[in-house]
């Protein structure tokens, strides 16, 4: 389970990353696509935030459980 954890936190950061960039270049370009898709790029980026945040929760409990516990 840690290693899992290990490897979707970058993941994680990295989507959020992504959505985020996307959601600025609609938003500065503007027009129909930023429009139509806004709303939804930051329900997404909230989203994947939210789920990386619990991963490092894990993370830190997973740490803090020390080895062979």
């Amino acid at each position: 389970m840690d290693k899992l954890v290990y490897f979707l936190i970058p993941v994680g950061l990295a989507a959020t990353l992504i959505i985020l960039g996307v959601g600025i270049y609609s938003l500065a370009k503007g027009g129909a696509f930023a429009k139509e898709h806004s709303n939804k790029l930051m329900r997404m980026r909230v989203m994947a935030q939210g789920v990386t945040i619990i991963l490092m929760l894990i993370f830190l409990a997973l740490i803090g459980r020390g080895p062979g516990q």
